[in-house]
């Protein structure tokens, strides 16, 4: 019994079953191996083992009822338990399962009884193995985060840097500037590293400072977005200021946009005489629309954003002109084709629908004119609602098929009275439809709802234009 541990000698002379018992109760499971390694006996101390993994073992070698990577380890714990001058090391054990993963259980082994008998205890690690799968799968998770934050990082700095429109980082308290770009650069005559860190008002002309001070605090009290027009110093024009407000981390920031005017973005040496038309079209009391070749407007004057009944012209920009204008979505294609045929539309009547819902009845020229390699349009807007309503027929002015249709009630039944009078209805929104669309049947067809070849069958029913076959084709 020399170097045997203290502890281990006493357990030697305990009865076998004793040990078992009071071994079991303080660990996972327990098992009573004989000197051929045969397993005699085995407890259970957790109700999460299940029962149907351990009954099998009893009778059995405890190197076959391990999984084959954990026997070299059973082996050498059965040979230091015999040695009994070595100390029990804890060794990972895997038994296999009857479903699912393999149970690990780490485990020890001391020498007990008379008859030289060991028990093996061991504590169920599938918690901790749980744990530490949860772990590894949770700093994968996170190496993935980083690696899409650093590529978002990325995406945002090259677009930050690359981008035509001047931004502006602003902290909310200091009003200090965090980040600029090199078009801010430009547009306040400052290098980028010279900017970075000083207050914002620092760069702005004395006259303006309170507009920008007024328009910080507006927007953080609001949380609403927010622009103003101030002068920059030393003759370079006017610019468009746009403030607003965004959460980081703990931290509030104002996202700023700096957007020379209309006027002041012209060239330089730009002809007076140009300079005082576009001055006249901002100012006109009619609207004013440029918009891509697609309807997408690029720019408006200030009479077609109180048309639509908005606060800027910022609320419009980038939106397409079908948004608000037409009865349907057909006008602005009609328009658009029959400005990209003749050039120039004059006149056309349609509807523009306001930011409450409202309606106006509109007349609009459109002109096509080509700067460069890309091709804008222009479309003026004129409110002719006061001249159309004095214009518009009363319930006297209806065909006189209309007249005659009422003076028929208590002649002819009810139901005869509708069929006439629907298609006295379809016939005026056809020749409408028609009217709208400058004689455009595949246009009509579109708006009205119809299949061309169900509008030219009503053509002919009603007797409306000549509709050939040739024509049909």
């Amino acid at each position: 019994m020399n170097g045997m541990r203290p502890d281990i000698a006493n357990l030697a002379q305990i009865d076998t079953t004793a040990a078992l018992d009071v071994v079991s109760a303080a660990s996972d499971v327990a098992m009573v191996v004989d000197q051929q390694g045969v397993i005699r006996d085995v407890r259970i101390g957790s109700s999460q083992i299940p029962t149907e993994v351990t009954e099998t073992w009893v009778g059995k070698a405890w190197l076959d009822v391990v999984t084959s990577e954990s026997r070299v380890k059973v082996e050498e714990m059965l040979a230091e338990v015999q040695a009994q001058d070595l100390p029990n090391r804890w060794r990972h054990v895997n038994y296999p399962a009857a479903q699912g993963p393999d149970m690990p259980v780490l485990c020890s082994a001391i020498l007990v009884g008379p008859l030289g008998h060991i028990i093996v205890f061991g504590r169920d690690l599938r918690n901790m193995a749980s744990l530490q799968q949860r772990l590894v799968e949770a700093h994968q998770a996170m190496e993935r985060d980083y690696l899409r934050m650093r590529h978002m990082e990325t995406r945002y700095r090259l677009l930050f840097e690359l981008a035509a429109e001047a931004v502006l980082i602003v902290d909310a308290n200091s009003q200090r500037i965090l980040e600029a770009n090199p078009a801010a650069s430009k547009i306040l005559g400052q290098q980028v590293k010279r900017l970075i860190g000083k207050p914002l008002h620092e760069f702005m002309p004395e006259a303006s400072r309170e507009v920008i001070e007024d328009l910080l605090m507006g927007v953080r009290s609001s949380n609403r977005p927010d622009v103003r027009t101030i002068k920059l110093a030393k003759d370079r024009g006017e610019i468009a200021i746009s403030a607003s407000l965004f959460r980081q981390e703990s931290g509030t920031m104002f996202l700023i946009r700096l957007m020379p005017t209309a006027v002041t973005a012209q060239p330089e040496g730009l002809p007076p005489k140009r300079s005082l038309m576009l001055d006249v079209l901002e100012h006109a009391p009619d609207g004013f629309v440029v918009t891509e070749s697609s309807g997408k407007i690029l720019t408006a004057n200030r009479a077609f954003v109180d048309m639509l009944e908005l606060s800027k012209e910022e609320q419009v920009q980038g939106r397409n002109l079908a948004d608000w204008l037409g009865r349907t979505n057909v006008d602005l294609s009609v328009l658009i084709a029959n400005i990209q045929q003749r050039g120039a539309v004059r006149l056309f009547g349609t509807l523009l629908r306001c930011a409450n819902a409202a309606e106006l009845q509109v007349e609009i020229s459109g002109v096509s004119v080509k700067s460069g390699t890309t091709t804008c349009l222009g479309f003026s807007i004129r409110d002719v609602g006061q001249r159309l309503s004095a214009e518009r027929p009363s319930l006297q002015q209806l065909p006189r098929s209309a007249d005659q249709l009422v003076e028929l009630v208590g002649r002819v039944p009810l139901q005869e009275i509708v069929a006439e009078t629907a298609d006295l209805i379809e016939k005026l929104c056809i020749e409408a439809a028609l009217r709208l669309t400058r004689d455009n049947r595949a246009s009509a067809a579109e708006m009205l709802g119809l299949s061309r070849q169900s509008l030219y069958v009503k053509l002919r029913r009603y007797g409306i234009g000549e509709v050939t076959d040739r024509g049909k084709k």
